[in-house]
């Protein structure tokens, strides 16, 4: 199949799943953002999620896309790499109008990876997981994520963990964005340079709101629970 078999097949897988991490990313955003405004409405929305089947089988095709995203980007890594052969060790300028992003997309996706683990640990383990295992004796309940948020955030460790790996994911995507309309044909002379700009002001807005959360819950200035 030859979205398995050619080198464009996988890109397009790439760019498709990758667009859809991003329109999750999008709502996992404004979810975070009600957060801001009021604790009790944000436990509403992990109340109605929580456990449920279909929260549980939206998990796992997210989980499902993240796995052939991660997979593929190594897999056109490595293809990438036997094909400059020993090219890639010598010493040459950097090529003009090649992004930095362009040129450390697995460094960044290494840090992702990293920082996913490390928020899975932090939210789902003790949230969906802990719900579905019956763990207890957790600081928080498994539907308390304003509790989790406020737990988490409140540790200046993981304050600079998560600032760096958003860091990382706005350069990620602010590349990614725009190279997966390319891929998918829907760029020409004239919309190529509008959708750079346009997925570079929407991965700033949205990277943006991630951070204010961090940085709102880690000067302790969110809003209480019963808010």
């Amino acid at each position: 199949m030859w979205l398995i078999n050619s080198s464009i097949g996988r890109k397009v897988v790439m760019s498709v799943t990758g667009i859809a991490l991003i329109l999750f990313l999008t709502f996992h955003c404004c979810m975070n953002v009600v957060a801001l405004f009021s604790g009790e409405a944000y436990n509403m929305i992990c109340e109605l999620l929580g456990a449920n089947w279909y929260a549980v089988v939206a998990t796992l095709g997210l989980a499902a896309l993240a796995v052939i995203h991660i997979v593929y980007a190594f897999i056109l890594t490595a293809q990438n790499r036997r094909a400059r052969g020993s090219e890639r060790y010598q010493v040459t300028d950097k090529p003009e109008k090649v992004e930095w992003a362009s040129q450390n997309m697995l460094v960044l996706g290494i840090i992702i990876l990293l920082g996913l683990l490390l928020h899975l640990f932090n939210f789902w383990y003790n949230m969906m997981f802990a719900e579905l295992v019956g763990i207890e004796g957790l600081t928080c309940g498994p539907a308390d994520g304003f509790g989790w948020i406020k737990e988490t955030f409140s540790n200046p460790v993981f304050v600079v963990l998560y600032v760096i790996w958003l860091v990382a994911i706005w350069f990620h995507l602010s590349h990614g964005f725009w190279s997966a309309m390319h891929t998918l044909g829907w760029n020409g002379k004239t919309w190529f340079c509008r959708w750079k700009l346009i997925g570079l002001i929407y991965t700033t807005i949205l990277m943006a709101l991630f951070l204010i959360v961090v940085l709102v819950f880690a000067f302790n200035c969110a809003p209480s629970l019963c808010s």
